[in-house]
């Protein structure tokens, strides 16, 4: 499998060892209040010294845990271990210190795992460059469904540390991993885990493709039961392939065409398991009806068949496959519509930050005006131009690298109408919206698909979403 520290995962003792968290933020803080309430001697390291990060210091230095701002570089005398926020680069100096003084480097899944219980929850984990929330929000559903005591925690917002140390006991966790956790979890062994697409993503932070899949791969490393991957995806198959799993565990394909035995599909409308049932070769078991997803864009429909695979994996029975689709309602800003303005749909798919996720927004609608645009990342995007440019009435472009994609639209769209948006301020995504109100004919979409990073110009890309719908609901009651 992939290269990488090797670790063992016996239980380890904090009393009095001198640990390194490194980083504030959302992960660093409890990381080092957790590990201090262990015994450990913590020093917090971090880069910044901005007064979110002063206010974050002052918390945990009136504990006793030592602080450093503005030196996350230097590796602190004695250190015994690292545990690191995700985000932070693998080819940082600290590290390079740490191996070469060979010490360990966890992140904060690690040191979650590495702190369950004798009888912890199972966790089902899931990764993929697109679709994870939605897929572990869709599985808790299904769990919950069939009476299981459970949570979305992971990338997702709940932390794993709250969820393995708090008061409250679980069966089993729905986990949303990140490629940047995955890499720093090497113990990690889940119940069974997704891989649901691999494009290229982070690669500023991973240094290549290889590295990246290398990293999302490690979910499979020593599942029990199952390794999902995406039939249409092979990257995600090769992975299961080069896993190190446990005797007996399967590889469970999930596929929008009619499954193959051990895998899940559809057929005429209905979403089918041929994987967990008796004589796979010639039965299969009816879950939900495609209408149960919600929304039934086809990328959706696979994020459902790969929670469902995990939550069968589990042995959960079909009837809470439906009734936990049923009662899945999906966050806002993923292909939310906002609005109808003269015969127009406005809908904000922010949450598509990446050309991957761009790609399958795209593909939803037939006439589209395309607002883009943002942080690229190290992406390219003649791929997804290529593939889109049919479907394209116009396009806006917004943000940092938007001459990126203009350039891709030359080269590969030159007809479609570009208005090329150079400013950063407060306004900037109520002019945008205008500009495509401008572009667009009855019937047609639009689509706020950036396919980029919204942090150029917005605090996240929720901000960013509820510019979009705050600029569209103006253009409505401008109607009225």
């Amino acid at each position: 499998m992939g290269s990488g520290q090797v670790t063992s995962s016996e239980p380890f003792d904090f009393q009095g060892k001198h640990v390194t968290v490194a980083g504030l933020g959302v992960s660093g803080v409890p990381a080092a209040k957790v590990l201090h309430g262990l015994g450990a001697v913590v020093t917090v390291v971090n880069d910044g010294a901005d007064e979110r990060a002063r206010a974050q210091a002052a918390e945990l230095e009136a504990l006793g845990i030592t602080v450093r701002l503005g030196d996350g570089d230097t590796l602190p005398e004695g250190t015994e271990l690292i545990v690191t926020a995700p985000g932070w680069k693998p080819d940082k100096p600290l590290f390079t210190a740490a191996r070469d003084a060979g010490v360990e480097i966890w992140g904060d899944v690690e040191l979650a795992w590495r702190l369950r219980g004798p009888d912890a929850a199972d966790w089902l984990a899931v990764t993929g460059t697109n679709g994870k929330t939605t897929t572990v929000q869709m599985l808790a559903s299904i769990l919950k469904a069939a009476g299981l005591r459970t949570a979305a925690v992971g990338n997702i917002g709940v932390s794993l540390l709250d969820a393995v140390l708090g008061e409250e006991k679980y069966d089993v966790l729905a986990v949303e991993l990140s490629s940047y956790q995955l890499h720093w979890a090497p113990s990690l062994r889940a119940h069974s885990a997704a891989v649901l697409n691999l494009a290229p993503d982070h690669l500023d932070w991973h240094g290549s493709m290889e590295a990246y899949a290398a990293d999302k791969g490690r979910i499979y490393e020593g599942n029990r039961i199952a390794c999902v991957y995406n039939v249409a995806d092979k990257a995600t198959e090769d992975l299961v392939r080069e896993a190190d799993v446990e005797e007996g565990c399967r590889a469970i394909g999930f596929t929008l065409g009619t499954p193959a035995p051990s895998q899940l599909g559809v057929v005429e409308g209905i979403l089918v398991d041929r994987a967990f049932v008796e004589n796979r070769q010639k039965n299969a078991q009816e879950l939900a009806e495609v209408a149960d997803v919600n929304p039934p864009a086809p990328h959706n429909i696979a994020n459902a068949l790969a929670a469902a695979a995990l939550a069968r994996a589990y042995g959960v029975p079909a009837k809470a496959v439906r009734d936990g689709l049923r009662a899945f309602t999906p966050d806002a800003h993923r292909i939310a519509h906002v609005a109808d303005v003269d015969g127009v749909a406005y809908v904000d798919d922010s949450k598509a930050t990446n050309t991957h996720a761009a790609e399958a927004s795209l593909a939803a609608y037939e006439s589209i005006v395309w607002i883009a645009g943002g942080l690229a990342k190290g992406a390219v995007f003649d791929e997804l131009v290529a593939k889109a440019a049919k479907r394209l009435r116009g396009a806006v472009l917004i943000g940092a690298d938007r001459a990126l994609i203009r350039e891709a639209l030359a080269r590969h769209a030159p007809e479609v109408p570009v208005v090329d948006l150079d400013r950063t301020d407060t306004g900037a995504m109520r002019a945008a919206v205008q500009e495509a109100r401008r572009l667009a004919r009855p019937g047609d979409t639009v689509l706020l698909a950036p396919a980029c990073a919204s942090m150029d110009m917005f605090v996240n890309y929720n901000k960013r979403g509820d510019a979009f719908a705050d600029a569209v609901r103006e253009l409505g009651s401008a109607e009225g």
